[in-house]
């Protein structure tokens, strides 16, 4: 949908998430356009070939448009092989090559520690032939075959050409498919993410010369290390072979070299880097970011002036919950083991799994057959979805042992209540709950931090808040304080509704822009 020729306040740049994917990142997104009613957005959202695109979400009327771009789906554009009203074959095909010669020192020196000049480069050499290009010429000409081979041949010649044809050839099908679509007009951009989304924040800033912001849940170069790092699908030209030449240089290089230079783009094109927490600020700046522009803003929470009303204990067994999906990120079979620990200490002990079942068959039926092997099925109960205002009132402790978090929105809904947490030291957990630098005077222990797959000490922490009333007591009224002060949802919102008001504002960049 889209109101044509309007210029929307702020263009959200997305990658697999709002409005066709739920979760936490499109709730965020979610609630931040609906915080800011009083400006208009046009959505451009990066999604897979084939993806479903019926919204999980009722849109917001504040949203004036929704642009999808397809990763890897570029238009058939002209074939130098073929001629052209005005133009002859010869003309195009060597307008073609002079073009990819043009783009190839950048590509090679994007991939190899450059950033957003490079982009630049490449903007400004495809921009007299965009309406003209595409797969044909991009991908399947000869001059493209032929920059493939140059190449080759001077980065990497021990590995396999195949495996590294195709891997150019998946990267450029990407960076291409980003690069020719046309870009909404804003009055600033907001990207999620590095990436391809990144690609196209900074594009956007490149060629319109207005600011553009990053807001980043977690460290997406970190994680498609690990993605490419763990790929069955990335050959290692070297692997196996005793000869340090032919170790190094493969293929997975490139395509975390791209992604690296993705994020250098995008964050040297960012007028704000914003993150949800202090731990993920080094990792900005080890991959490029300017420290002048780093800004934490954490999600939040509408924060009642009194408590909701709790369950007293007395009458009910004391109630410890994990509340997450099912899935081995999550590590529930941790829980399951502190529970049959905990369970020494606390026997009339009651512990919720509350989260959806089926996104990991496999691994819920492990954790299943876990609780009945450690004769905890009276105790361990999978409560599927469930709506979490039915249930806080009842849990004493909240817990979380996943190997990974970024910052888990169930600790402030559980902090609301005044439930204290225990949770892995992941993400922004301690920094929740233990309270970061920017926190002072400290306020204290809004739970515990324990370490990642160590079910004793989860149990002691949860121990200590179960049967310690003093220190349960004060754990809640901390957490509580802790959300008030620094997460209360009113203040962030402010937060954003300011930075889009003052970039709205900026004047257009004084750039050398591609278009």
């Amino acid at each position: 949908m889209s109101r044509k020729d309007s210029v929307a306040d702020v263009c959200l740049i997305l990658e697999g998430t709002y409005p066709y994917v739920t979760g936490g990142v499109s709730s965020w997104v979610h609630d931040l356009i609906r915080s800011q009613r009083g400006l208009t957005f046009h959505l451009v959202t990066i999604v897979p070939r084939g993806a479903a695109t019926e919204p999980r979400y009722t849109i917001p009327d504040n949203v004036a448009g929704v642009t999808n771009v397809v990763l890897q789906q570029l238009p058939r554009g002209e074939s130098p092989g073929r001629w052209m009203p005005g133009w002859g074959r010869r003309r195009f095909a060597s307008e073609l090559d002079r073009l990819l010669r043009t783009i190839e020192a950048p590509l090679e020196r994007l991939q190899h520690g450059g950033g957003l000049a490079e982009l630049e480069e490449i903007l400004g050499a495809i921009a007299p032939l965009r309406s003209r290009l595409g797969s044909a010429a991009l991908l399947d000409s000869e001059q493209a075959l032929a920059m493939e081979a140059r190449l080759y041949q001077r980065t990497m010649p021990q590995a396999s050409f195949l495996q590294h044809f195709w891997g150019w050839r998946s990267l450029l099908g990407g960076l291409y498919s980003m690069l020719l679509p046309p870009i909404p007009r804003a009055r600033v951009y907001h990207t999620i993410c590095t990436g391809y989304a990144g690609v196209l924040a900074a594009r956007a800033h490149l060629e319109t010369g207005r600011p553009s912001l990053l807001t980043e849940h977690g460290i997406y170069m970190n994680e498609r290390r690990v993605e490419i790092a763990m790929a069955d699908w990335l050959h290692d030209a070297g692997a196996g072979r005793l000869s340090l030449e032919n170790a190094i240089g493969n293929v997975r290089d490139l395509w975390i070299g791209m992604f690296a230079g993705y994020a250098r783009a995008c964050y040297q094109s960012s007028s704000r880097i914003i993150t949800l927490y202090e731990g993920n600020q080094p990792l900005q700046k080890a991959d490029g970011a300017d420290p002048s522009r780093l800004l934490v803003i954490p999600n939040g929470i509408e924060m009642p002036q009194t408590p909701p009303a709790r369950v007293p204990r007395t009458g009910r067994p004391p109630t410890v919950a994990l509340i997450g999906r099912v899935v081995p990120i999550k590590d529930i079979k941790t829980f399951v083991r502190a529970c049959a620990q905990l369970r020494r200490a606390v026997p009339d002990l009651r512990a919720w799994i509350m989260g959806p079942t089926d996104e990991d068959p496999e691994y819920d039926r492990q954790c299943r057959q876990m609780v009945d092997y450690l004769g905890l099925a009276d105790t361990v109960i999978f409560t599927g979805r469930v709506k979490l205002d039915d249930y806080l009132p009842q849990i004493d402790a909240l817990v979380l042992t996943s190997i990974s978090e970024a910052q888990p929105l169930v600790i402030l809904e559980a902090g609301v209540y005044g439930i204290p947490t225990v949770a892995t030291n992941v993400g922004s957990c301690a920094e929740m709950i233990l309270g970061g630098a920017r926190e002072k005077p400290a306020l204290g222990e809004g739970g515990a931090i324990t370490p990642l797959a160590d079910p004793g000490a989860t149990a002691l922490a949860l121990e200590r808040l179960l049967t310690d009333a003093d220190f349960h007591a004060r754990c809640g009224r901390v957490i509580r304080e802790r959300l008030r002060r620094y997460y209360n949802k009113t203040d962030l919102d402010a937060s954003y509704a300011r930075l889009y008001r003052e970039s709205c504002a900026m004047p257009e960049a004084r750039l050398g822009k591609a278009s």
